[in-house]
């Protein structure tokens, strides 16, 4: 099977990590959603990052559902199955992706829309829904934090891929100091093998 896509992507670095720790090798090959749009186009019309290839030349796309493919391919999982626990796992999952969401969208509103006809009161907007993203995952970690003993599920995956991909294309949105228990968490997901074979550049 063959990942499509950039690794600093958070999707597909979220992907490319979650199979790591699901067991399954797949072959990555780096087409950029923006340099390489045509080659892109030819592997998926759509040019959807990550983009992944099955073996029998079945396309899918869309983060979750590769994971949930992969998961039902390898006869495991990266959530709880306790029921209560899963609930909590999912609810930062689905605040880590919303923090993926707004991130891009406030990158590519301040990188690709020219200056003179940025609308300020959506890049507000954005802004907040990821400080709010953010804030509510900082919370989450007060009430119940993540393990840090070389175990590595699906939300501590999202949240540090989330965190560390905000980092790096929009930093002044983000601060070790207002959200301290977020970034302690990716620091030592960024130091776990799966995270470090896996670097966004």
């Amino acid at each position: 099977m063959k990942l499509i896509g950039m690794l600093d992507s958070p999707y597909v670095r979220r992907v490319a990590i979650s199979a790591k720790r699901l067991g399954i090798t797949l072959d990555h090959d780096p087409v950029s959603v923006f340099r390489h749009f045509e080659r892109f186009q030819q592997i998926n019309p759509v040019v959807k990052a990550p983009t992944l290839v099955l073996d029998d030349g079945e396309v899918l796309i869309d983060s979750t559902l590769i994971l949930d493919y992969l998961e039902a391919l390898s006869g495991k999982t990266l959530l709880p199955s306790d029921l209560s626990q899963r609930s909590k796992a999912l609810r930062l999952i689905g605040l880590g992706l919303a923090a993926c969401e707004k991130a891009v969208q406030l990158y590519y509103e301040r990188n690709l829309r020219p200056a003179e006809i940025q609308y300020q009161p959506w890049v507000e907007r954005v802004e907040s829904q990821l400080a709010a993203a953010f804030t509510a995952l900082e919370h989450e970690l007060s009430q119940q934090p993540l393990p840090t003993d070389g175990s590595l599920a699906q939300d501590g995956i999202t949240l540090a891929v989330a965190w560390s991909f905000t980092g790096l294309v929009v930093p002044d949105q983000i601060s070790t100091e207002r959200f301290p228990r977020i970034a302690q968490y990716t620091a030592y997901a960024e130091s776990l093998e799966a995270f470090t074979s896996t670097p966004m550049n």
